[in-house]
């Protein structure tokens, strides 16, 4: 009996000392478990910050890219189409392609593309419009419409047109034409078109309103 009380006194003690070791080893891995996962969302934090950074890099530059005004120089269009711009007087800028020449105010950016570059013009209503077509096409589009040749006081104009949802970029060609008034007097005859400058369609042709009472030369 006196051997039992010995024996359950010894259990009783190692249990009392054993127990603070064992909590105090639970309490250091969970300690180093939670410096691991600590470490590791750190770690992902930075990473995802990199990313982030890198991708708000690559967004700026390609605005940039998008938004930077055109400089003087040839630029080929998508469709394999030269055009040479060149600064004028003021904010003014020349736009050739052949023999025609054409001007505008209108802020004017560049894109590169794989297959050219892309010409934009900004519009009121904060949109862009490309210019795809090119100004000696547009200016053969307004003549052949007016049955005029670019002679004298002729102009081409890239420009804002339209109101509202409606605006868009497009050539007007302003020219003169030889008349007769009632067939007997002659008179110079003012007359214009407006042509898209992304599609290339006529979009509205002008003459003085005495033009029935005349007869044209072509």
């Amino acid at each position: 009996m006196k051997s039992l009380n010995i024996a359950l006194i010894a259990v009783v003690m190692f249990s009392m000392i054993a127990m603070p070791l064992v909590m105090a080893a639970g309490e250091q891995a969970g300690t180093g478990a939670g410096v691991a996962n600590a470490s590791g969302t750190e770690e992902s934090m930075q990473v995802n910050t990199e990313l982030s950074t890198q991708n708000q890099g690559a967004e700026t530059q390609l605005q940039n890219q998008v938004q930077s005004q055109v400089q003087t120089g040839t630029y080929m269009n998508q469709a394999g189409e030269q055009m040479r711009v060149q600064t004028g007087v003021g904010n003014e800028l020349k736009l050739q392609s052949g023999n025609v020449e054409a001007k505008t105010t209108m802020a004017m950016t560049q894109e590169q593309t794989q297959t050219g570059t892309k010409l934009q013009v900004k519009l009121s209503n904060g949109l862009n419009a490309e210019v795809k077509v090119m100004p000696d096409t547009a200016s053969e589009t307004a003549l052949a419409r007016l049955r005029a040749k670019c002679e004298g006081n002729c102009t081409i104009e890239l420009k804002e047109v339209g109101t509202g949802s409606q605006v868009k970029a497009a050539y007007e060609v302003k020219t003169q034409k030889q008349s007769k008034v009632l067939g007997l007097f002659k008179a110079q005859m003012q007359v214009q078109a407006q042509v898209d400058a992304e599609n290339g369609e006529v979009i509205q042709a002008k003459k003085p309103w005495w033009a029935f009472l005349a007869t044209e030369k072509e």
